[in-house]
């Protein structure tokens, strides 16, 4: 079990950055693959960014990509979306996950938090 907690949601003109974070508690961090998710009202919920167990690999959706930047600490327990260049297209509810298994489904999720670009 892992309990995940986001923080760093907001209101931002367009152009304007913010940097989510995803706090994990429970079991051990570094055994899980990460990934954040956003659902914007009438939507589904996409995945805009993935990370493996240490690191090393990330993947993002196009629409995100060369703007979001995800990252992890393990020693802090933390996984981390960087946000730049952001548009009124980007408002969601940002969430973030935890799978234990590189292709499998994610298990474990966070709360979510609002995060709102004004143009």
């Amino acid at each position: 079990q892992v309990q995940l907690v986001e923080s760093g949601g907001g209101t931002v003109q367009a152009g304007g950055s913010l940097r989510l974070s995803c706090a994990a508690s429970g079991r051990t961090f570094s055994s899980y693959s990460m990934g954040w998710f956003r659902q914007a009202p009438g939507k589904e919920r996409d995945r805009v960014a993935g990370i493996d167990k240490s690191g090393r690999l990330t993947l993002y959706a196009d629409s995100v990509k060369g703007r979001f930047t995800i990252s992890r600490d393990n020693a802090k327990n933390t996984v981390y979306l960087q946000m730049d260049s952001l548009s009124p297209e980007d408002t969601a509810v940002y969430s973030c996950a935890a799978r234990d298994k590189a292709y499998g489904p994610y298990v474990y999720w966070g709360q979510g938090t609002q995060v709102t670009v004004s143009s």
